[in-house]
């Protein structure tokens, strides 16, 4: 059964009638992990997600699969050994949704790092992370710096650092470990919101109450265990439960503004300090944009949809035109913006960015485990973590043993492209010539570094297809589209043009000239209704609004 949003029956009646070894509730990139990892130990999974898969944080990151550098300044030294050694996990296992960045970071006079502190904590932090050879840090004078990137600002400048991260599409990223979950033979359902838990007669948690908010049905899944990786909402999950700890989430906002290049035509990926608090954010260069961010402050209203308000836009402005001063954006060269939540453990006492990025496992009477914390890096090894003590918990309560963590070495879905060295040689060789008439080269180079090994599935669909338009839409977006549907279970257009494309961040002119075509291919193939048609249209045009133009809303908390 392929991962189709057409299949959503036969999935639920699947969670209907069996009892899973786990069951996990959200699906960001730890749920998608822990979902993964379980199955391929051959545990039997189910998995609910009350929005679409990696709606929340998991697709509101500033985008890089990165060790922190950061947090060494902190002193979270656990934090970056772990998370740098991930990065070339993640990377070797899915190098279609991961692109090595290599970073510039300026150093001013009077800036946060100097060109002693800088060259010392690079080489920890290659030491830490166990960066090879051919990626670790290299020291820049003035004007090796300024060639890297012109646009740096030059007064006071002593030179840089310069060292390697990772550029990633975190919801693509996410989407593609869920898949991988799914062929292992996870059961996976979005819009489908857990509501609560049901016990057995020692008041142990064996299953959950589940809406499915397309069809408005309730039902049961029963599991011997349950997974609470909600992110935000853990603290609501948990509610649900008699269980209490003392843990709670402290959340933070982080906001993203992204220019296009001829307004902003940043080359070189830069990651500086803010001249008003010393912060530092990053400015990376993508597809013919520039993004910037992020923010990091104190967030208590809606979680669903945090704004990016006026305060968020002029912070990161000023940012930019403080450190690359000819530049000079303003809040019209905005494109497009967004705003995502960390759930982050409260630490009593400490500033936004002081809040260690940690995970944390925790453990309920009622046998209900969550897990909190964490970055979008560390998915990997936290999913192991949780799936360790799962088969530990299956081994002593119900005498089931299942195979060790074997995520280390097994690629994400779409993966099998010959890990990072034969990324390219895969690119060149999936190239079908004799598609040019209907895709042309160029537009077969981005779905090949999109979607990887699994691009033949594409280019399948787009061979069936006559010319090189289909139904008001261009071949490629139209194929996009279909295998969205057919294996990646979109059901609404937001899902497509957000986190299956990133269009609403990154190509907005396109939603703008495709939606309504776009809404009604999918009206026709997932057969809305009038009323669910306006609904998913007017949901989609609130998105693009939102992410156009700044909230007034200016009473969060500080």
């Amino acid at each position: 059964m392929t991962f189709s949003s057409l299949n959503r029956e036969q999935v639920k009646q699947s969670m209907k009638n069996q009892e899973y070894d786990l069951v996990i509730i959200g699906g960001g990139i730890t749920g998608a992990g822990i979902a993964f990892d379980a199955s391929l130990r051959g545990m039997k999974v189910a998995l609910v997600e009350m929005q679409d898969f990696a709606s929340g944080t998991s697709s509101r990151s500033t985008k890089l699969v990165h060790g922190g550098l950061r947090y060494l300044k902190q002193l979270q030294i656990d934090v970056v050994s772990e998370t740098g050694k991930e990065r070339a996990i993640v990377y070797e296992n899915g190098p279609h949704v991961t692109t090595p960045e290599w970073m510039l970071l300026p150093m001013h006079k009077g800036g946060t790092f100097g060109p002693t502190t800088t060259s010392l904590a690079l080489k920890v932090y290659d030491f830490l992370a166990e960066v090879k050879k051919s990626e670790r840090r290299t020291m820049l004078s003035k004007d090796e710096t300024l060639q890297k990137e012109p646009l740096v600002k030059s007064d006071g400048l002593k030179g840089g650092g310069y060292y390697v991260e990772y550029r990633t599409d975190d919801a693509r990223m996410t989407i593609e470990v869920m898949k991988r979950a799914h062929e292992f033979g996870a059961d996976i359902l979005n819009y489908a919101k857990s509501n609560g838990f049901t016990y057995n007669k020692k008041k142990k948690v064996n299953g959950i109450l589940v809406t499915d908010l397309i069809a408005n049905e309730q039902f049961e899944i029963k599991a011997k265990k349950v997974v609470n990786a909600t992110g935000p909402w853990v603290d609501e999950v948990r509610g649900a439960d008699y269980s209490t700890n003392n843990k709670q989430l402290r959340l933070t906002k982080g906001v993203h503004l992204v220019f296009d290049q001829s307004v902003f035509p940043l080359q070189q990926a830069v990651y500086f300090d803010t001249e008003s608090d010393k912060r530092m954010i990053f400015a990376i260069p993508r597809d013919g944009k520039t993004y910037v961010g992020t923010t990091d402050t104190f967030y208590n209203q809606e979680k669903a949809t945090p704004k990016v308000t006026q305060e968020d836009r002029d912070y990161i402005i000023d940012a930019i035109n403080y450190m690359f001063p000819s530049v000079k954006v303003a809040d019209a060269d905005i494109e497009s913006t967004w705003a995502g939540i960390r759930p982050l453990i409260l630490e009593k006492g400490k500033n936004p960015s002081e809040i260690s990025r940690k995970d944390e496992i925790w453990e309920g009477k009622s046998g209900l485990i969550t897990i909190a914390g964490g970055k979008l890096t560390g998915y990997r090894h936290m999913a192991q973590d949780i799936v360790d003590l799962v088969s530990e918990r299956l081994k002593k309560e119900y005498k089931l043993t299942f195979k060790s963590c074997e995520t280390k070495r097994h690629t994400l879905s779409g993966g099998d492209v010959g890990g990072s060295k034969g990324f390219e040689a895969f690119i060149k060789s999936s190239v079908r010539p004799e598609l040019f008439h209907k895709l042309s080269e160029t537009e077969q180079l981005r779905l090949i570094k999109r979607y990887g090994s699994n691009v033949n599935e594409l280019f399948t669909i787009a061979a069936m297809q006559h010319g090189s338009e289909v139904a008001g839409l261009p071949l490629s977006i139209y194929t996009e589209l279909l295998y969205a549907i057919h294996h990646e279970m979109v059901q609404k257009p937001t899902d497509f043009l957000i986190r299956r494309t990133g269009d609403l961040y990154f190509n907005v002119q396109h939603v703008y000239d495709y939606k309504d075509a776009i809404i009604n291919v999918m009206a026709d193939i997932l057969n809305y209704d009038e009323a669910t048609k306006l609904a998913y249209s007017k949901a989609l045009d609130e998105k693009l609004y939102e992410a156009t133009h700044p909230s007034i809303q200016v009473s969060e908390e500080k």
